[in-house]
């Protein structure tokens, strides 16, 4: 199972684990702190570490979480775990973080969201937040034996594959579709123009191909839509409007809504598979279904950095922008020299 490939003993982030509540169904880090990124993310010993947390009643969780760490919170402590709570579910994408936080002696920032928001987001990319952190390794450092999160963190690697295949020729390398796959999330977010390297992608890619491989490995083996050379690391799939509209029947609902959106004329009111049968036979359905990404990634993703502000506080919000600001300055500044 691809999911096993995610597994991690990692002793220091239990330990880091050990200073939060313990009622959680999904604990993973991700990000230049756990896997080595090329460019101006490249020093991991001082990264700060990414957690999320995944938790199946956030009120509880919060409550035990605001007498362990008041200070983790912004002003929004004081209103309580219920209106928290009501912040995490209700606005961005769904997930509340505390970022810069000193544990164990290294910075860190979390998320906290619920198991069944996380569940949506990994079987319909309602969001493609949370979903698309999955989508690259992580170190999964807990993890409760719920059936439905497990199945729907498989669907998720699946679905990234099939997205992929879908923007990639018919002949390509592991690196381009890994590169795809690493870039789902990154479609129209607004801060891939602000606040981080225009590198970013190849800079996760590039340094951890094992890690990818190891995660999409049996995925690949397994599919009927494509030819896996894996000692060769080349691949070759269906590009006929038949092998593109199986793929586009398999995609994440909202991906799919999306696709139907901006490709329905007005007043048409076409339904889904309609519409997905066009675009198997557009020369363009990858570039559709790259607009169909933008549309879920962009205003999720302006809506949880809006969020930011208020969750992690104003003072905190400036010194978090002001660090993404200055890592991808450094990636520019290595590019010009």
């Amino acid at each position: 199972m691809a999911l096993q490939a995610l597994q991690s003993s990692g002793v220091a982030f239990r330990k880091i684990l050990s200073h939060f509540p313990e009622e959680l169904s999904l604990a993973f880090a991700y990000g230049s702190g756990v896997y080595r990124q090329a460019g101006p993310s490249s020093d991991q010993k001082n990264a700060m570490l990414d957690f999320v947390f995944t938790v199946d009643d956030p009120v509880t969780w919060h409550s035990k979480n605001l007498k362990k760490n008041w200070n983790h919170y912004s002003f929004l402590k004081v209103l309580g775990p219920r209106i928290i709570a009501a912040v995490q579910n209700n606005y961005g994408a769904g997930v509340y973080y505390n970022p810069l936080i000193t544990c164990d002696g290294r910075l860190i920032k979390y998320g906290v969201i619920s198991t069944s928001v996380l569940i949506e987001d990994l079987l319909n990319w309602n969001n493609l937040y949370i979903a698309g952190r999955l989508q690259k390794p992580v170190k999964i450092v807990a993890m409760t034996e719920d059936v439905a999160l497990r199945s729907a963190l498989d669907q998720n690697l699946k679905s990234a594959v099939t997205a992929a295949f879908l923007m990639l020729p018919e002949s390509f390398s592991e690196e381009d579709l890994f590169t795809e796959i690493a870039g789902l999330s990154y479609s129209g977010d607004f801060r891939m123009v602000v606040g981080e390297d225009k590198a970013k992608v190849l800079n996760i890619v590039k340094p951890n191909m094992a890690h990818f491989r190891e995660l999409y490995g049996s995925i690949l083996q397994e599919s009927p839509q494509v030819v896996y050379k894996a000692q060769q690391g080349s691949l070759e799939i269906d590009k006929s409007p038949e092998g593109q509209f199986t793929q586009l029947m398999t995609l994440p609902k909202t991906l799919q809504q999306q696709i139907n959106h901006i490709m329905d004329p007005p007043g048409k009111n076409r339904d889904v598979e309609e519409t997905l049968l066009q675009v198997a036979h557009d020369p363009d359905c990858g570039d559709v279904v790259r607009l169909g990404l933008a549309a879920i990634v962009r205003p999720s993703s302006m809506r949880q950095s809006t969020k930011g502000i208020f969750t992690a506080g104003l003072k905190k919000s400036v010194v978090y922008s002001s660090l993404k600001l200055h890592k991808m300055w450094k990636g520019w500044l290595r590019k010009t020299s």
